[in-house]
């Protein structure tokens, strides 16, 4: 009987990662405020990112300043402002990226103003509503089911250790095979139940997006006096591929930066990845209002405009600073990249 006492411990350790993992679980799909589906009268930027995420959010906001004469685009990929009253927060957010001088290269600018607080805000509203899921909580889930593939070690573990004191002696008592038997049944049921959600958007927000498709004009989020509704509805959802713009080289210098910027996230991502399986070290985003949690949270395909990374340098210990007074990556020479473990990315 004493054998048996092998499985105590592993059944306590498969029953706390259980537990875990479908509390996890259960927390992506909570909706802390759950107001309904909205049908077509989304707002704008709110469209933008859930349809694209922070990037699309910028592309966005350029253009509608570019259109009522906000800001100016070269073809060089630099952009100035010409003084104008920002429209909304994300605008503010351009012009305090772009800073004193008054214009600033767009590959930078895109990537301080996708971790402004002004475009993270956007996601935490869309998510409240239950259009988004969390970034993070989707990280902590995945974190989850891997203890509970750990949690399966020492149960298998067991089985070997009583097998090797079990000596086949006359009178003495074999362990309970069957415990172990049971345990891994428990285990793999749990993974089951707890696989896995794909995707950031949620069933709601696919519902969403499609009483949006066709032509879409924005009625909230846009100037009163700004033409151009139906081209910036296009952009929201669909990218800078399917918006068309009528000015070649702002498309071309917007296409610059984005592919610029998805680059710099892959190799972000690839080198820390590999970088922290070799020393071990990772970034990581703290509790549910971490910093910068929509960086790198695009599942849907931008057609020309990069998803929601937003790391422009390797997210090392000592160099990357993320703030917590704030829902932003702080800007600078450090970043989130997608690929720091459960920093900015997915």
């Amino acid at each position: 009987m004493w054998l048996n006492s092998y499985f105590i411990v592993p059944a306590v350790l498969l029953a706390a990662a259980a537990l875990y993992a479908a509390r996890t679980r259960q927390r992506i799909g909570h909706v802390p405020y759950p107001k309904g589906l909205p049908g077509r009268g989304l707002p704008l930027l709110d469209a933008a990112f859930l349809s694209g995420g922070p990037g699309r959010v910028f592309d966005t906001a350029l253009v509608r300043m570019h259109l009522s004469e906000q800001a100016v685009v070269s073809r060089s990929g630099l952009v100035t402002l010409t003084g104008a009253k920002p429209y909304d927060a994300v605008d503010q957010a351009v012009q305090e990226a772009v800073g004193p001088t008054g214009s600033r290269e767009l590959a930078p600018l895109r990537r301080m103003v996708m971790r402004s607080a002004a475009v993270q805000e956007i996601g935490d509203r869309l998510a409240d509503r239950g259009l988004l899921r969390r970034p993070e909580r989707l990280r902590r889930a995945r974190t989850a089911r891997r203890l509970l593939w750990l949690a399966l070690l020492p149960v298998v573990a067991s089985v070997v250790v009583a097998l090797l004191l079990d000596d086949g002696a006359a009178g003495y008592q074999r362990p309970n095979y069957w415990t172990p038997v049971i345990l891994l049944a428990v285990g793999f049921v749990s993974l089951l139940a707890t696989r896995p959600v794909k995707g950031r958007i949620t069933p709601a927000g696919r519902r969403q997006l499609s009483l949006m498709q066709g032509p879409w004009t924005p009625n909230a989020g846009m100037p009163l006096k700004l033409a151009g509704g139906a081209l910036l509805g296009a952009l929201a959802l669909g990218g800078l591929a399917a918006a068309g713009l009528d000015d070649p080289e702002l498309e071309a210098a917007m296409l610059a930066a984005s592919a610029e910027e998805e680059a710099v996230r892959q190799s972000v991502a690839a080198s820390t990845s590999s970088s922290s399986s070799s020393s071990g070290s990772s970034c990581s985003s703290g509790s549910d209002g971490g910093s910068g949690i929509w960086c790198g949270s695009s599942d849907s395909g931008s057609s020309g405009s990069s998803g929601s990374g937003c790391g422009s340098s390797s997210c090392s210990s000592g160099s990357s600073s993320c703030g917590s007074s704030s829902s932003s990556c702080s800007s600078g020479s450090s970043s989130c990249g997608s690929g720091c473990g459960g920093g900015c990315g997915s």
